[in-house]
């Protein structure tokens, strides 16, 4: 019987929980019980934007277990612990600025055959169309006291950070649109310039929640600034969407 020795065993395929091994005698398969822990939950259905495209929105934020998932890999530099004894997998993963977002969507999508990303702002507002309030007539008109008006009409309501699924949803099964958390999105805010800017270089990004507004790229705590019109968001966290599955 011949000896099979390291140099005679070529690792084939790897991916899926399943590793295949070629030998001198042939394709052994070795499985394992894959882990998709990390993989997103998504809404029942996808979304039909205005020209009928479809997206497929996660159903909830990402939570502080799935985002942990992602620091015990190595690819996210932010631990996140739940507040008092919340359930990690229930609670959405919040404190994060555009940054931190940036390596989650690193480091799912080099472990996923999907390609997941930020909605746009666009995208953003209109899955949560249905469950949002319309937005009240202004109490000033001039466009100087813009900020005014929003601080004033604004409901300061649902700031405290609450489990998943507490919130309205979609028809579309999307949960939590309107609830205490302003996703971010991928659509650049460049102020009153219309100069184009690279992500990569871009000062500030749209958040949507209660209202639209932009924070600066390296936020988390949008109560200690960087909100560049109305009432600063409560937290900051994100929802990912993709055009296949």
């Amino acid at each position: 019987m011949k000896t099979i020795t390291a140099n005679h065993i070529k690792p084939i395929l790897a991916g899926c929980g399943v590793l295949a091994v070629a030998t001198l005698f042939g394709v052994f398969v070795l499985t394992r019980a894959p882990d998709f822990a990390y993989l997103p939950e998504m809404a029942e259905r996808p979304v039909l934007m205005p020209d009928r495209a479809p997206i497929y929105v996660q159903k909830y934020e990402v939570s502080i277990a799935e985002w942990n998932a992602c620091h015990a890999a190595g690819g996210c530099s932010l631990l996140l612990r739940p507040p008092g004894n919340v359930s990690a997998d229930e609670t959405p993963a919040t404190g994060l600025s555009f940054v931190d977002v940036t390596e989650y969507l690193n480091w799912i999508n080099g472990n996923s055959d999907v390609t997941y990303r930020l909605p746009t702002l666009i995208e953003w507002e209109h899955m949560a169309a249905p469950v949002l309030p319309e937005t009240p007539d202004p109490i000033f008109t001039d466009p100087e006291l813009t900020w005014a008006s929003a601080y004033l009409m604004e409901p300061h309501t649902k700031r405290t950070l609450r489990p998943r699924g507490s919130f309205d949803t979609t028809s579309e099964g999307i949960a939590d649109l309107n609830g205490s958390v302003w996703e971010w999105t991928m659509d650049c805010y460049t102020g009153a310039t219309e100069r184009q800017i690279t992500p990569d270089r871009c000062p500030a990004f749209f958040v949507g929640g209660e209202h639209i507004t932009a924070m600066s790229f390296l936020v988390r705590d949008p109560a200690r600034g960087g909100c560049a019109v109305g009432t600063p968001p409560a937290h900051l966290g994100m929802r990912l969407v993709t055009e296949a599955l």
